[in-house]
């Protein structure tokens, strides 16, 4: 993914097991920053980003957000589903 253009949303699960959701240009930079002080609240304290469950490429940022919004919205269940019915590679963005 890291040749995509235009947005995605994505699913990080963080060493708790909790999920994140997020958009962004370029997904290897922001899985990055998920672990400094440029990422998220989220990962503040003891959650840090452990890997990329999830991504959906989008044309632009306002359908990116769009989808970021219903995805934040779902249950932790729904979200799991939506992850084993994703067609990402499981070792795809995993931190070492």
């Amino acid at each position: 993914l890291s040749g995509t253009k235009g947005w995605v949303v994505y699913l990080i699960e963080a060493t708790t097991g909790q999920l994140y959701c997020g958009i962004t240009t370029d997904l290897a930079r922001r899985f990055l920053e998920h672990g400094t002080p440029k990422g998220a609240k989220f990962f503040k304290g003891k959650r840090q980003p452990k890997a990329i469950r999830f991504v959906e490429e989008h044309a632009d940022r306002s359908s990116a957000s769009i989808r970021e919004a219903a995805i934040k919205k779902l249950s932790r269940a729904e979200k799991l589903v939506l992850i084993q019915t994703s067609h990402l590679d499981p070792a795809y963005g995993q931190n070492q």
